[in-house]
């Protein structure tokens, strides 16, 4: 018979113990977040100094609190992101404490009986309007912080000028502590273990296209395996399908990706990433492949039924499907490794028209194929998924090109190995002017017919 007490006690340890798990899974995840947590601690510990040492507490008095509050709201898990509210607090403050003093020296022209009221007008006024700066897209993307400190500052310069008689040393002393709190959490974040906005945006696009890729990759053997066949599989053998419904993620990313592009562009130039690094194109990029996503999501409606049409037309079907599915999820992966080493992406165009034959292959089987040959209440959903295949071997074709893009942007190597791309005109390939093979002063014009093996070809006088 179980303890009573015993059950008591571990009925109330449980919510410790439920903590616990939790803490030490997030600490597994991402090591990262014990560092920033040590580094934040250093930080304020650096500048509450300020405090704990005479001469600085002599020089800067009360307002050395400003350090501390600084390093609180500034300091960010990336260093993109802490030099942005860095950048942001420390330039709105140095506006802000500018034009509060000068709000404060225009006022008292006034008289004393009239000062308090020219202030009100001018805080109503540039209140006001920083406040609708706000709603501007491009200052709500990058300076909403800097333009909310900036609001909070001229407020308390103008306002509490009014009754303090040295007001310049006081915007003084709170500039230097701010300026103190924001550059030591830039140091620390940038030199102590750095976590980059630009490279954790980087692996997050790789991260996602494996995702699309792994999904497509099985879901040809899936979705063309007849339920008898699902249920005869032995269960303590089944292998690991989670890639099946990993690509949910990409649906839910596009905050993270732009979050991360709009700190990246603060950051200075970092391992393998410019100072122009082209941010902008990735975020293309994940668009596409959430367009990519949303197809597949609407593949995935179709595993738990699958396929339960007639033998005959399943196996005419089957084959195409299977390697336009396989072999997208290649070229996805081939464009997420080409990402990841940065080099180009010359590999993925194979697997893009081994697609696109497939393609070709199942439009003539169903051209081929005799309505009244097949239960039209059958073959309606493989028609629906070959459909959609090709809507999502299209989008891998933009996704091809807009990876392209970066690559010329981004300047990543390519391969030396990879021959030059030759100048299609209908169906044939004309030899480049400046080829050394062709100096005899002619160009070779090569022009494939409809059969691979019959060719043509013609030489033609430069010129």
């Amino acid at each position: 018979m179980e303890n009573p007490l015993k059950a008591s006690l571990l009925k109330m340890n449980a919510p410790i113990v439920d903590l616990a798990k939790k803490i030490n899974k997030l600490g597994k995840e991402d090591p990262r977040r014990i560092v920033h947590s040590f580094k934040v601690a250093l930080a304020i510990t650096l500048v509450s100094m300020v405090y704990y040492l005479r001469p600085l507490y002599k020089g800067m008095g009360d307002a050395g609190i400003w350090a501390i509050l600084t390093v609180v709201v500034v300091f960010e898990y990336t260093a993109g992101a802490t030099l942005c509210k860095g950048m942001n607090r420390g330039l709105a403050t140095l506006l802000a404490g500018a034009l509060g003093l000068g709000a404060e020296y225009f006022a008292r022209l006034f008289g004393p009986k009239a000062e308090s009221i020219v202030l009100g007008c001018l805080v109503f006024l540039l209140v006001a309007a920083a406040t609708f700066s706000r709603f501007i897209p491009h200052i709500k993307k990058r300076y909403d912080y800097g333009v909310l400190i900036f609001i909070l500052t001229f407020s308390l310069v103008a306002v509490s000028g009014y009754r303090v008689e040295n007001i310049m040393e006081l915007a003084h002393q709170r500039l230097l502590t701010i300026i103190l709190g924001g550059a030591t959490c830039i140091i620390i974040s940038i030199c102590v273990c750095p976590v980059w906005a630009g490279e954790d945006l980087h692996i997050l696009i790789v991260s996602n296209m494996e995702k699309l890729a792994s999904f497509l990759e099985g879901f040809g053997g899936e979705i063309f395996q007849l339920p008898l066949e699902a249920e005869n599989a032995d269960g303590s053998n089944e292998p690991d399908k989670s890639f099946l419904g990993a690509y949910k993620s990409v649906l839910n990313s596009k905050a993270t990706e732009e979050s991360l592009a709009n700190f990246a562009w603060w950051e200075p130039g970092h391992g393998k990433f410019r100072f122009s690094h082209p941010w902008k194109q990735y975020l293309k990029i994940g668009v596409l492949m959430r367009q990519c996503a949303y197809h597949i999501e609407s593949l995935n409606g179709y595993l738990d039924a699958r396929f339960q049409a007639s033998s005959e037309f399943r196996k005419r079907v089957q084959g195409p499907c299977t390697t336009m599915s396989s072999e997208a999820g290649k070229a996805l992966k081939e464009l997420a490794l080409s990402i990841k080493t940065f080099s180009y992406p010359s590999n993925s165009a194979m697997n893009i028209q081994i697609c696109k034959k497939a393609v070709d292959e199942v439009n003539s089987t169903l051209q081929a194929s005799m309505v009244g040959e097949w239960d039209i209440l059958e073959i309606i959903p493989i028609i629906t998924v070959i459909s959609i295949l090709n809507d999502i071997v299209k989008c891998i074709e933009t996704i091809f090109e807009a990876i392209e893009e970066l690559s010329e942007q981004a300047h990543f190597k390519k391969s030396p190995h990879e021959p030059e791309k030759p100048q299609i005109l209908h169906g044939g390939a004309v030899a480049p002017v400046g080829d050394k093979e062709h100096d005899s002063g002619f160009v070779t014009i090569i022009i494939h017919k409809i059969t691979p093996d019959q060719s043509l070809e013609i030489q033609a006088p430069r010129g």
